[in-house]
């Protein structure tokens, strides 16, 4: 790995990590970190080249950010944790868990997206433009633009059938005013065995905007096992 990610830690219990969407960082889940850090050891990771994490010089990929997760995972020494990923950072997740399946635990996939298909037009069409505009000039303000918008562009392809392959638990939510098509969100929980689906009344960013039901949906979901492993102790 030619870089170290940039994270926070905060909290007590089995460690969870939280992946940000495309241009943000982990200052995202600034209303999930308190709630959460009460039950787990919370990880809000800078994923490559947002945030406080460096760009280094390894691919600008949703692939290369997933082995970037691996080395963290490694570095922290954590064999296995949780994984909650939001937008780009779900797909990260998703792939994370297709390729190192016995690293993740449970899965919450917020607003994730197998293929740019998955997106609504209105917000994926101004994305391409944009994308395509940026590539026009060689500043590095004009490339960096250009590489991040690139990743809603050109990714993820990750075939629905793949996702039979998964075996942890697994939640995918929405908003119900997602950028991501809502027939695409079903088709990625009905795809993967055993998964939950919860459609929260909000829009794609429904963790910000509606964190209680949020955070309630995702609780619900990994706290059943964690309770039930105190108790075994």
């Amino acid at each position: 790995m030619d870089i170290r990610l940039h994270f926070t830690k905060t909290g007590s219990g089995p460690p969870l990590l939280l992946l940000h969407g495309n241009g943000e960082d982990s200052s995202y889940f600034v209303h999930q970190l308190p709630v959460f850090s009460r039950d787990f050891t919370v990880y809000a990771v800078d994923t490559r080249g947002h945030g406080k994490s460096p760009r280094g010089s390894a691919p600008f990929t949703l692939s290369q950010f997933a082995d970037d997760l691996l080395d963290f995972l490694d570095q922290q020494g954590l064999p296995q944790a949780d994984i909650l990923g939001f937008s780009d950072g779900g797909n990260i997740a998703l792939l994370f868990a297709l390729r190192y399946p016995r690293r993740v635990g449970r899965l919450i996939l917020n607003g994730a997206n197998l293929d740019p298909r998955g997106v609504k037009a209105r917000v994926q069409f101004p994305t391409v433009l944009g994308y395509h505009a940026a590539s026009l000039f060689q500043n590095p303000r004009a490339r960096a633009n250009a590489e991040m918008l690139g990743l809603m562009v050109n990714e993820p392809h990750i075939p629905p059938e793949a996702l039979k392959k998964l075996t942890m638990p697994v939640l995918v939510v929405a908003g119900t005013r997602d950028m991501i098509r809502e027939r695409h969100t079903r088709l990625i929980a009905d795809s993967i065995p055993g998964a939950q689906l919860a459609i929260l009344p909000g829009d794609h960013f429904v963790a910000h905007g509606n964190p209680d039901a949020f955070n309630r949906a995702v609780l619900d979901f990994l706290t059943p096992k964690t309770r039930s492993e105190s108790s075994c102790e």
